[in-house]
């Protein structure tokens, strides 16, 4: 675990030159407010669509979904996936052949979405012709050294109604100004590990984050089963990207371009703790 966690803090710094001190101010560069707001209303838009008559299905808390941009513009964006959920898998549901999903939020679950459209998108090469010749229609194309990779002129756009549970969502929402934030640099709130709260909503502090062994007898046996906060994995995702292992095997790492984010947002806070500002634009829709 504490190898794990050392190779994370190499990967960070690398990436992002992240490091541990005071606040940063945010960026001085606008950002672009019509490609964020264009970003939620097709989601939303999506959404009322699917629900549309149908009242059980219409409630929700969370809201997510992907957009894919094709250039600079937004003429010819598409909708990838629009998915919503707040709940985690409790441990005596877990499943051993991988019928359960452990992870429910609507964030995890648009990411899962998009990789079975980056899969549809490798079926395309795999059913032509010629694999290695690029397809005008996909999103993705190949690379003269082996593999595929998302085409350059392509950006992938994360909506979420709100701020990513766990520690990008641990403020108050009444500290709208600089002047207000706690400075305390040894607050023990601060960048605390924390892990969603199993069949509910939320999410609680590791008691002892330096030693976590989870076994699955364990969890059967009444222990509560951890699952990464919704904050923790999009700064995951902005290091290994959103593909995953097994699509890594063929296909080069896909990032996000932006993330939108629609309420329940403090900018200073999530500039100040979120690992993942340093590599994609937070845009208030």
């Amino acid at each position: 675990m504490q190898e794990k966690v050392a190779a994370a803090r190499v990967a960070l710094a690398e990436l992002g030159e992240a490091r541990a001190g005071p606040q940063r101010p945010l960026p001085a560069a606008p950002l672009n407010q019509l490609l964020a707001d264009h970003v939620a209303r097709l989601v939303n838009d999506k959404f009322q669509e699917m629900v549309r008559n149908n009242l059980v299905h219409s409630k929700r808390k969370v809201l997510a979904g992907i957009v894919l941009t094709i250039g600079n513009g937004i003429e010819g964006a598409k909708v990838i996936a629009v998915t919503t959920g707040t709940k985690c898998v409790s441990g005596e549901h877990m499943s051993v052949k991988g019928l359960a999903l452990n992870d429910c939020h609507a964030e995890v679950a648009a990411r899962r979405c998009l990789q079975r459209y980056l899969y549809s998108q490798l079926l395309m090469y795999a059913s032509a012709s010629d694999p290695k010749q690029c397809i005008p229609d996909s999103d993705i194309e190949p690379i003269p050294t082996g593999g595929y990779q998302l085409k350059p002129d392509r950006s992938i756009h994360l909506y979420v109604s709100t701020a990513p549970c766990g520690d990008g969502r641990i403020f108050s929402p009444h500290e709208n100004n600089e002047s207000e934030l706690d400075r305390h640099p040894n607050r023990l709130a601060r960048g605390q590990l924390r892990t969603k709260i199993e069949s509910g909503e939320g999410t609680i502090p590791v008691k002892n984050s330096s030693n976590i062994v989870q076994t699955w007898d364990g969890v059967l046996q009444g222990e509560r089963l951890l699952t990464m906060s919704c904050s923790d994995k999009a700064a995951r995702w902005c290091v290994v990207g959103l593909q995953g292992s097994l699509l890594a095997c063929l296909l080069r790492p896909v990032y996000l371009s932006s993330l939108v984010l629609g309420s329940l947002l403090h900018p200073q806070h999530l500039y100040r703790y979120g690992p993942y500002v340093f590599v994609i634009r937070v845009i208030i829709a």
